[in-house]
């Protein structure tokens, strides 16, 4: 018999697939079929740090001083009070979600500064939440900001949350620090309850013809998941939060080598996307074949088996594989 649970943020799940944010959660329905298409647990779409700040009125005041530089500032953002149901509706959701489901339900805040959260993160839970996430999407722009300062402010904001909650909390971070193990044992020694490796920075793009900057959606693929397979197998066993791969996992065999990376969670977002909520039925399939074939009968078996304390050749995740690579590629014989 195979065993496919896991534990994550101290839920015990049916499996590793878990439903990463996004606007397919924002319908009870896609929920529902979700559930029914194997997913473990789900991530529900971000409440944003802007919509929280444009209901205490503080982001309009920025705005409104914005313009005297640049009268086109305001159209940089959107509708945010009626994005995602906005602040109170999304609370609202969260206790629908609850109620249509039987799996947990992950609350999730996207943001980069205190502000708000703190407050919104309780009535989260409050609504049922499961867990919540915190989604930290920052780019320093400045050169007056050191690193140092960008780590303590993601250390204070997680530190601040979890201490005002009793449910877990998981922390999406980006992989652009210094020193990625460093950091995550601050977050873990701050409250973070797990770690999701990682946050995709969306970069815009220039429209050459109307001389603007517009925003660029790219779907993840799956050569995505190498940079969080090797984060993740370096960081299982420094530390003591779980960790979730998000990135890049498209099929079964990607949440295989997330789990023996030492992943305890994968989530899928793209996949869903391009093939349909569905996928997850495929996902789950080709995840429970390969085991049966390869005779493994858990995933406790075989999660950290490629990490790299367990691996025979660990530098493999330094610089050994860095030179084996660039070595690697055959020279075509010129013609």
């Amino acid at each position: 018999m195979i065993d496919l649970t896991t534990n994550y943020l101290g839920l015990r799940l049916q499996n590793p697939l878990v439903v990463s944010a996004s606007s397919l959660s924002e319908n009870l329905g896609n929920l529902r079929r979700m559930e029914d298409s194997g997913a473990a647990a789900i991530v529900l779409q971000s409440l944003f740090e802007e919509q929280i700040d444009i209901e205490s009125d503080r982001l309009d005041q920025f705005l409104e001083q914005g313009t005297h530089s640049s009268p086109e500032s305001l159209t940089y953002f959107p509708d945010m009070t009626a994005y995602n149901l906005g602040p109170e509706g999304y609370l609202e959701h969260v206790r629908r979600a609850k109620a249509a489901v039987g799996i947990p339900i992950i609350g999730s805040l996207n943001g980069s500064s205190p502000g708000g959260w703190v407050e919104y993160a309780k009535k989260i839970e409050q609504a049922g939440a499961d867990a919540l996430e915190l989604n930290i999407y920052y780019i320093p722009t400045s050169s007056d900001l050191a690193g140092d300062e960008v780590d303590r402010m993601y250390c204070d904001l997680v530190g601040q949350v979890a201490a005002s909650l009793h449910i877990p909390v998981a922390v999406k971070i980006s992989a652009y620090f210094s020193s990625l193990p460093h950091m995550a044992r601050r977050l873990e020694l701050a409250g973070a309850g797990a770690l999701v490796l990682f946050n995709r920075f969306y970069q815009p793009d220039f429209d050459l013809e109307n001389l603007e900057v517009v925003p660029n959606l790219i779907l993840s693929t799956p050569h995505e998941l190498l940079l969080r397979l090797n984060w993740v197998a370096i960081l299982y066993g420094q530390i003591k939060a779980d960790m979730a791969v998000s990135g890049g996992v498209h099929s079964g065999l990607d949440v295989l080598k997330s789990m023996m990376a030492g992943a305890s969670v994968a989530m899928l977002t793209s996949a869903l996307l391009k093939n349909g909520i569905g996928h997850l039925s495929t996902v789950r399939g080709e995840l429970r074949k390969w085991m049966e074939e390869h005779e493994y009968t858990s995933i406790r078996q075989m999660r950290g088996s490629m990490s790299q304390r367990a691996v025979t050749n660990p530098a493999a995740f330094q610089r050994a594989n860095y030179v084996r690579v660039l070595s690697s590629y055959p020279l075509k014989p010129s013609a």
